[in-house]
């Protein structure tokens, strides 16, 4: 069942996601050459803390960190350590917050020191690919014209989707219907229609090479099949009365 908020629930985790945002936006400052991913997972933490608000990941379901911290290969899920960053890779930080009774939830991907051309490449398909898809956020679409609308645009740059992670609804739970894919699945149509009061978090995850992933033995850490990079970028937004608006933006 998909749950409408309210506008005054919305107002609520506008909150929750600005909060996201400044924790990214803090990592995003400080990342560089030689800081390792746990160091950039304290920094998370202080922040929503220091905002009164608790990190949506650490526990849930068993996940250690407060920070989902991807390097190259690794698409999501990666757990912080003390890995130390070097020149040329690219981390996608995957950050949620639980503020008030509703969560946040947003991710970015950045290139470490100087990256290379066809990275950085990847790294703009992906961010450019998740603002395509927003912009089918209007009351009315379908919700598989998000899908392909992302779909189209990533594939026609020679990168891949991942399939086996989806994006999703949000508020009091972290993961609320409708599941978000970042393709049009052939056995469906158009999906449910989008209505004022859908808060959703869509998240394209998007391969240099194949869209094959696979689990690493720890149990959480998802990486592309053939070993080539990937990228996320997300946001959660808000249909209302007057369009859409992006809630993890400050």
């Amino acid at each position: 069942m998909i749950i409408l908020k309210s506008q005054q629930e919305i107002e609520k985790m506008r909150i929750s996601n600005r909060i996201v945002a400044e924790a990214l936006n803090k990592i995003e400052e400080v990342i560089d050459v030689g800081i390792t991913t746990a160091e950039l997972d304290k920094i998370a933490e202080s922040v929503i803390r220091k905002n009164g608000a608790e990190p949506a990941f650490k526990g849930y379901r068993g996940f250690p960190n407060t920070l989902c911290a991807s390097v190259n290969e690794e698409v999501v899920h990666g757990i912080p350590s003390q890995r130390r960053l070097k020149e040329g890779d690219i981390v996608s930080l995957d950050l949620g917050v639980f503020y008030e009774g509703y969560y946040g939830d947003a991710a970015i991907t950045i290139g470490v020191g100087k990256i290379d051309e066809k990275t950085q490449r990847l790294l703009n398909a992906t961010r450019e690919a998740l603002f395509i898809g927003i912009e089918k956020v209007k009351e009315g679409n379908y919700l598989y014209s998000i899908s392909g609308a992302i779909q189209r645009y990533v594939e026609g740059l020679g990168f891949s989707v991942v399939r086996a992670f989806v994006g999703h609804g949000i508020g009091v739970s972290l993961h609320e219907e409708p599941q978000i894919p970042n393709f049009v699945p052939l056995d469906k149509c158009n999906g449910p229609r989008l209505k004022k009061g859908m808060v959703l978090a869509i998240e394209p995850m998007v391969n240099m090479g194949s869209s094959e992933v696979c689990v690493l033995d720890d149990n959480w850490t998802v990486v592309t099949a053939d070993r080539t990079l990937s990228s996320h970028f997300e946001h959660t937004v808000a249909i209302t009365e007057n369009g859409v608006k992006i809630l993890s933006q400050i």
